[in-house]
């Protein structure tokens, strides 16, 4: 039986629904042909070079992506821009792209359930529920096991694929946790929904020096732990293969993006400055 794009998009939809992304996102079948076929298809988070590169060289007529490509509007996408060149090498390689973004993150399971279960948390709820109270933004999940805020962000850490940043926490490190929150992505907007839930700690990406210091200020606030944005949205990718290889993988090969696409390169920690900031 030949699978279409279109077969794979239907999949995708009936799982990400696009009515579950925000009104001013861009999710959905980017550029080709609904009717190609397809045999071999790409998840990544960022439709990027490297990524682009990668589904060429896999010979995919697909890249499934988190992250839009055109997020804002454009009058225009010429080759000798960034966005408009990958979208020509895209065209001229028979390569297609559909994104999933923030009606991934608000589905049920969406892009927070898979960094849940990356970190083996068991899902209670959405942290920031829809009108429907099962979809929406986050998750609130508990530990099997209360454990020290140490050794639960080393846990984060062991979970997710390793980036230049690593991964950063603010907190006790004896305080004892049991319930955390997570959100895939930027998440200091949820800082108060967070401190509302009165979980023992945060798990998320993107977080600033002043949202979180006045967070931490409040009696009862949540300890931080911060991962880099890719890195807390990777686990998403494997979900949605899965989702793909239910529905049409007898017929289609699904690969997973190896390739790193954190935009920071370069970690270093100083030693031994011989001054205390504090």
């Amino acid at each position: 039986m030949t699978v279409t794009i279109a077969d794979a998009v239907e999949a995708l939809e009936t799982a990400y629904p696009p009515a579950l992304a925000e009104p001013w996102d861009a999710v959905g079948l980017v550029c080709g042909d609904p009717a190609e076929p397809v045999s071999r298809i790409l998840v990544c988070v960022d439709p990027v070079e490297s990524t682009v590169d990668e589904a060429l060289e896999l010979d995919c007529e697909l890249i499934v992506a988190h992250h839009p490509l055109l997020l804002r509007g454009v009058h225009g996408v010429p080759a000798d821009t960034p966005k408009g060149g990958l979208v020509h090498r895209m065209v001229r390689g028979g390569l297609a792209l559909f994104c999933a973004h923030t009606n991934a993150d608000a589905a049920d399971p969406g892009v927070s359930d898979a960094l849940a279960a990356a970190l083996r948390l068991t899902v209670v709820a959405p942290l920031n529920p829809g009108p429907d109270g099962r979809t929406g933004i986050g998750r609130l999940a508990s530990l099997p096991q209360p454990e020290p805020f140490a050794a639960f962000v080393a846990r984060v850490a062991a979970a997710l694929p390793a980036t230049a940043a690593g991964v950063r926490a603010a907190g006790d490190p004896d305080r004892p946790i049991k319930t955390v929150a997570v959100s895939g992505g930027a998440g200091d907007g949820y800082l108060d929904v967070v401190l509302a839930a009165g979980v023992d700690a945060y798990v998320t990406a993107d977080l600033r020096h002043h949202p979180a210091s006045e967070h931490l200020a409040k009696p009862g606030a949540p300890a931080l732990v911060d991962v880099a944005h890719w890195a807390s949205e990777w686990p998403w990718c494997e979900q949605a293969a899965g989702i793909l290889r239910a529905s049409i993988g007898g017929n289609v090969d699904i690969h997973v993006s190896t390739r790193r696409t954190d935009p920071w390169t370069i970690g270093v920690v100083p030693q031994g400055t011989g001054r205390d900031h504090a």
